[in-house]
């Protein structure tokens, strides 16, 4: 039974950067690539056992090696990008980037010969034969895995925030969606996806994990792919929400980001028997006293608004724009990352601009590594 274990807690702070990638042709429109790219050449030594293509053919994925500190992280996702275009060209391709890719028609695309994915199609059916989404995951380690759970419990309130500052898919299927991240409400049409609710202690997310597996609801513990969860594989917590992403700084930006929050969280919940995290947005209850209902809220307002989003403060006692979010985590957790991308035009706004001014094969190109 492929389920983790609490014995994958051991290390504090440790980092893996996950991305997705859209293998693309000269013209910048998806192309089915990953069977050269991951079965019929052989990758860079980087990217050896870190390659893997997803569910339809024009789109892979690339896991950096375990990094020891978030230091170690710009060197590593940029190496890993380098190498992923170099192998890709090397077989006539390029790789692009965003949360949807804005020319790709999934009614049109090739899905992967993989088992696991073709057992996802018979059973998912409709939702997961269009799931042309390309995402960013964050993992960060944690060393006790009761901890682990109380982190990503907290982290709900959070991937909202990281979704809004990330967004960067309004077009999907050849049409705008009116949305910020169309790529979240694609996604979110699998089942086992979106905001997870609270768990008490590891034990009950490990009854949870095995309930799912033994009734054959899932055939391993990673489909369970909600926004944010604890990896009882790799004993992370692993962030899942932001799009993907060309500009490599707005990747290193959720990576400072996510690391910061994680080691904030993982430091309260050893200061207290009862943790709490006092002060923090006008809240003295370190577990999120919103109903699940109300963070769905948060998400779909990063879902729709992308850096226009406000958010339901943790304590239910009003608002809050997510630029003043942003200002108090870069000065509570010492970050600047995510004030850059605040600052900067939000990927959807930027991709709306470009078809606007100078049309789809500016769009397309615009996405390229």
């Amino acid at each position: 039974m492929d389920v983790g274990s609490r014995e994958a807690f051991t290390e504090l702070g440790t980092l893996g950067v996950e991305e997705e990638f859209f293998v693309v042709g000269d013209d910048g429109v998806p192309t089915a690539g990953t069977d050269e790219l991951v079965y019929e050449t052989e990758p860079p030594a980087l990217l050896e056992d870190r390659l893997d293509h997803e569910l339809f053919k024009f789109v892979v994925e690339t896991q950096t090696p375990r990094l020891g500190d978030v230091s170690e992280a710009a060197e590593a996702v940029r190496d890993v990008r380098a190498a992923l275009v170099d192998h890709a060209a090397a077989s006539g391709f390029r790789v692009a980037a965003a949360g949807l890719h804005p020319g790709a028609r999934w009614r049109e695309h090739e899905h992967a010969e993989k088992p696991r994915y073709r057992s996802q199609l018979e059973r998912i059916q409709y939702p997961q034969h269009r799931n042309t989404t390309a995402g960013l995951h964050v993992h960060v380690g944690v060393d006790d895995p009761d901890k682990a759970v109380w982190v990503a419990n907290q982290l709900r309130w959070h991937v909202p925030v990281m979704l809004a500052l990330s967004a960067n898919s309004p077009f999907w299927n050849g049409f705008d969606t009116g949305l910020a991240s169309a790529r979240a409400k694609i996604f979110e049409g699998l089942p086992n996806t979106g905001m997870p609710t609270a768990f008490d202690s590891y034990e009950a997310f490990d009854r949870f994990e095995r309930l799912m597996v033994e009734s054959g609801s899932i055939e391993d513990r990673g489909e369970l792919w909600y926004d944010v969860r604890p990896h009882s594989g790799h004993g992370t917590v692993e962030v899942r929400a932001p799009d993907a992403q060309a500009d490599p700084a707005v990747v290193l930006a959720f990576v400072e980001y996510t690391h910061a929050l994680v080691m904030d969280y993982a430091e309260r919940y050893e200061d207290a028997a009862d943790p709490g995290v006092p002060g923090v947005f006008g809240d003295s209850d370190a577990s999120t006293g919103l109903r699940r209902e109300v963070l769905d809220e948060n998400k779909w307002r990063a879902t729709r608004h992308g850096h226009d989003a406000a958010f339901v403060r943790r304590d239910a006692s009003g608002e809050l724009g997510l630029g003043e979010v942003v200002d108090r985590e870069c000065e509570r957790l010492g970050v600047s990352g995510i004030r850059d991308v605040y600052d900067a035009e939000s990927g959807a706004r930027r991709q709306r601009r470009v078809l606007e001014a100078s049309g789809e094969a500016a769009l397309y190109e615009s996405l390229v590594l």
